[in-house]
């Protein structure tokens, strides 16, 4: 693996004062400090993450002016529709601001577009919607922010209109926003300072200044909306992710105590790994190959029957999905080695399955760690989906190009893009032109938290450590690096994994190691004195014991 290692370097004085001062190991202070939480007030908010720590909902910009809205329409017996996306964090959302709403009275519908029929966003059909079920007002959820001429619609047909969404704002050239004409919005993206709320995280905070501590109710939604959309699990988002977790895990709503089952995760800890690659894949499936309403209705399930009925129906969908991915991903990649890449890649093939090529862009990026996008031709068209690569800010970039798009959306490492079918390689050249502009060096980091001895390592410091989760974007697994470690009995089990015990140099202390799918890495240990190695320290049960073992995570060759 040719990644570029990278000790992150803290001051040591600075090191043993914050933990001392916070009472923690050395060693989580360092990993502390490389997550920009600096001081002893920080690391017990950080490590405590606590529900006291969300903030006041209304401290939000437009949230207040939305709830008085939303009053307004309770007292006029008016019914309101809310407007969500199609994907798992549109979906959570719709359904928290759905059962919250009907919570406090409020007669409230929901529409969820198409993705093939309607694309992205707030839409007419939205705005038909309503009408066509007498609804007088529309909240939209994790969308609506760029929704000028729909949200101009809305207001001429006489209805009411509160945007809540989390993605960029259109802005002028001095980076004001130009905001669609409505009674309230509701944008992170809006504040002095902003915060990295997904959308399920904006429809959460309105939820809980519309019912207060009931609103707690709907964190396990919160936490599936926050993990799948991969913002950064730091302030709010982690809270929110770890007491989500903790509901989903003891699987109080009908709906994902099915889901869990039907994926063989219930009675099962459920982390952030189980959550990201079980059970959110069966909820985007609907909105990736159909109509992602079904997700959004099966989330308000309460009865049992009807809760695992629909999960078996989420499972058949998400096997239909894994199908179609394989496929797309089989003539993309013969596409990119028959023209190649260079800064960049574009892959583009008639009649792609749209829903299934933003995985497929993000199977690309992470194998030839290039900013990604694909995109399916039909007609003149090309619509398609880009994922990006640490170094490359992806909607900065098509900002740059916009000239050559007939429209684009996202964030910094994700976005959807159409363009006509004749400016393609153009935009091949150009995009790849940009990202070699940007981005130094194509080589995936490992990001070492902190050097130790072997000594250093206990089931203490692994406890410890364990306090840091739910890991994620912005705050990832720790890793620890160790230099000049003697190997002792290397061999292959299992699959292709890498199992042997690691031994300092000077010194009789040994460590249980396994690098899982490292089983390429044996030979070239084989013939060298000592090794470095990256890992993360665990406590590996097994057959009613318990004992530490390093997870590797990177091996090279120790250099004098």
């Amino acid at each position: 693996m040719n990644r570029l290692w990278v000790v992150q370097r803290a001051n040591r004085e600075y090191v043993e004062y914050l933990s001392r001062a916070a009472g923690i190991s050395s060693v989580v202070a360092r990993i502390l400090i490389n997550r920009q939480v600096k001081t002893p007030g920080a690391v017990q908010s950080f490590l405590g993450a606590g529900l006291e720590g969300l903030p006041d909902p209304f401290e939000l910009g437009g949230i207040r002016e939305a709830v008085e809205i939303i009053n307004r329409a309770k007292s006029s017996g008016r019914r309101v529709l809310v407007h969500g996306d199609y994907d798992v964090d549109g979906i959570s959302s719709t359904t928290i601001m759905v059962d919250a709403l009907r919570r406090r009275g409020v007669q409230t519908g929901y529409f969820i577009p198409n993705r093939f029929g309607h694309g992205y966003g707030f839409h007419p059909a939205g705005v038909e919607q309503a009408l066509q079920t007498g609804a007088g007002l529309i909240i939209t959820t994790d969308c609506g922010i760029t929704a000028f001429e729909t949200a101009e619609l809305a207001a001429k047909k006489g209805l009411e209109v509160i945007i809540t969404d989390h993605h960029e704002p259109v802005r002028d050239e001095n980076g004001n926003p130009l905001l669609p004409a409505c009674g309230a919005i509701v944008n992170p993206k809006l504040q002095p300072e902003q915060t990295e709320l997904s959308g399920t995280g904006v429809a959460f905070k309105l939820a809980h200044a519309l019912l207060g501590e009931e609103a707690m109710a709907y964190l396990d939604l919160a936490a599936l909306g926050t993990l799948a959309d991969l913002v950064p699990l730091s302030e709010e988002n982690r809270i929110i992710a770890r007491a989500g977790l903790e509901l989903i895990e003891k699987s109080e709503r009908a709906a994902l105590r099915a889901l869990k089952e039907i994926a063989g995760c219930f009675g099962k800890p459920v982390g952030v790994r189980a959550v990201c690659f079980s059970l959110i894949p069966r909820l985007n499936a609907p909105g990736r190959i159909d109509d992602a309403s079904c997700g959004v209705r099966f989330l308000l399930l309460s009865e049992e029957a009807a809760a695992r009925e629909a999960a078996l129906e989420l499972d058949r969908i998400n096997k239909e999905r894994q199908r179609l991915e394989e496929e797309v991903h089989v003539q993309a990649r013969a596409a990119v080695e028959r023209e190649g890449f260079d800064g960049a890649i574009v892959a583009s093939g008639e009649g792609w399955h749209k829903g299934v090529l933003g995985i497929v862009a993000s199977r690309l990026s992470e194998k030839h760690l290039r900013p990604s996008a694909v995109l399916s031709v039909e007609g003149d068209m090309a619509k398609g989906s880009a994922r990006s690569i640490p170094q490359f800010d992806l909607y900065e970039g098509l900002n740059e190009l916009k000239d050559m798009l007939l429209g684009f959306g996202g964030h910094r490492q994700a976005a959807g893009l159409r363009m006509s079918v004749g400016m393609v390689e153009d935009f091949r050249r150009a995009f790849s032109g940009l990202v070699r502009q940007r981005v130094k060096e194509f080589r995936a980091t490992l990001k070492i938290d902190a050097e130790v001895s072997l000594k250093e390592l206990s089931p203490n410091l692994v406890k410890e450590i364990a306090r840091l989760e739910p890991y994620g974007s912005g705050n990832p697994e720790p890793l620890l690096g160790a230099k000049r470690l003697q190997v002792v009995n290397p061999r292959v089990v299992g699959k292709g994994h890498l199992k042997m015990k690691l031994k300092e140099e000077k010194g009789h202390f040994s460590v249980d190691a396994i690098g899982f799918d490292m089983a390429g890495f044996l030979r070239q240990i084989e013939e060298c004195a000592t090794v470095d190695a990256v890992f993360t320290p665990v406590m590996n049960e097994w057959e009613g014991g318990k004992a530490l073992q390093l997870n590797l995570k990177g091996l090279r060759p120790s250099t004098p």
